[in-house]
């Protein structure tokens, strides 16, 4: 028996809620079960209400508000709705097996490709238990689509630890208005990012000051990319009606070529451009580093399309092994001080430098989860807003 088991867990909507779950080590072993939609609807909606994602007829700071006056920043109300969660959607059957691993002394880890229904549950959060989440016992990462971890044509770029990071860091967005604005503001001297930056040191890509830069645009990015080993991407990303046209914004003006139409004086680079190359005359696909961040709202938003292939999966199919990207909108710390109850420290630089290391480690899922599983400890011990939810359950790792 292998010492870290592996189960691939496969939900569908339809009339209900179905899964589908094998271990890796016993492929021809599949599970299936379905759920009835009155037994998980109930928690779902209530995840929504608590997530900063808008609702349907909401502003971005009307749902900032709403979520920052909710169950994910209260420890008594955010237990309840992890363990409602938890009992919802976990089935008994895996939870047996899960739980028979751990007695064994056997680490599991879940890998979840999840469907449009549960696109943003924190897998990681759910609470299994009195004071445990499920990342306290199993590293959990996202499965993506067979058609994208398998396709023939994808692209499989070399790990070296010692390559170069291409750090694009909160770039400034010509044009852009307050929806665009900084996500990272001033940056100082004691911050975490200002540590990570310093222990990236020669490894930093491109060369100078690292934050805030308005010269990072595609037809720069683009070859930096190809000799890369780790791609950190923190700013803006948008949703359009289909994955395909998921938005990461940079420095890119009205003259650049590309997919998308010119917004207020830039023009937004999208997942088709990763794809399909941005350049009319001579198009050819990107070439992703082995391991790429996206730390902006909803990166990891494509789930929520019918046809799954934004961001995340353009970044997979075109070298990336790793891709870890959010599930929601993320509270940034000007919004944290506008929009909470109560007075709440800066959440978004500790994150960062979380996901930053975890990409240098051997191991991002299981790195990463160790940081998620050390935030979901601290909550349940003291409940500080630093601590909370909102930002570290928001955060997932896709591989393959």
């Amino acid at each position: 028996m292998v010492d870290r088991p592996t189960v691939q867990l496969k939900l569908v909507d339809a009339d209900g809620l179905y899964y589908s779950w094998r271990w890796e080590h016993d492929l021809g072993a599949i599970q299936n079960i379905m759920v009835e939609a009155g037994r998980v609807l109930p928690a779902l909606e209530a995840l929504a209400q608590a997530l900063p994602t808008p609702l349907p007829g909401e502003t971005v700071e009307q749902a900032l508000e709403r979520a920052l006056r909710g169950p994910l920043v209260d420890r008594e109300r955010e237990a309840g709705l992890a363990t409602a969660l938890a009992s919802a959607l976990i089935p008994h059957r895996l939870a047996q097996e899960l739980n028979a691993h751990l007695e064994a002394g056997r680490h599991p880890h879940v890998r979840i490709q999840p469907s449009l229904s549960t696109a943003q549950v924190p897998w990681e959060a759910l609470r299994v238990d009195e004071g445990e989440r499920f990342v306290t016992s199993a590293d959990l990462s996202v499965l993506p689509p067979a058609t994208v971890r398998n396709a023939p044509e994808r692209r499989r770029s070399a790990w070296r630890p010692d390559g170069p990071v291409v750090a694009v860091l909160d770039p400034r967005v010509p044009g852009a208005g307050r929806d665009l604005g900084s996500v990272l503001g001033e940056v100082p001297a004691d911050s975490p990012l200002r540590t990570m930056v310093d222990g990236l040191g020669p490894r930093l890509a491109p060369p100078g000051p690292p934050f805030r830069r308005a010269d990072i645009d595609r037809d720069r990015l683009e070859p930096l990319l190809a000799d890369a080993s780790r791609l950190l991407y923190v700013g803006h990303v948008t949703t359009a009606k289909h994955g395909l046209d998921a938005r990461l914004h940079l420095s890119c003006g009205p003259g650049t070529t590309g997919r998308a139409a010119v917004v207020h004086g830039h023009r937004p680079l999208t997942a088709a451009d990763v794809l399909l190359g941005h350049r009319p005359d001579a198009p050819a696909a990107w070439t992703m580093p082995n391991r790429v961040a996206l730390i902006a709202c909803e990166s990891g938003g494509e789930v929520r399309f019918a046809e799954p292939v934004g961001l995340v999966a353009a970044a997979l199919h075109t070298g990336a092994r790793y891709v870890t990207a959010t599930r929601w909108t993320l509270p940034t710390d000007e919004g944290l001080r506008r929009f909470a109850a109560a007075p709440t420290p800066p959440l978004l630089p500790e994150a960062v430098a979380a996901v930053n290391a975890a990409h240098d480690a051997p191991d991002p899922v299981a790195a990463l989860n160790a940081w998620q599983r050390a935030k979901a400890a601290a909550w349940e011990a003291e409940g500080r807003p630093e601590d909370g939810p909102v930002i570290w359950a928001a955060f997932a790792t896709a591989f393959g």
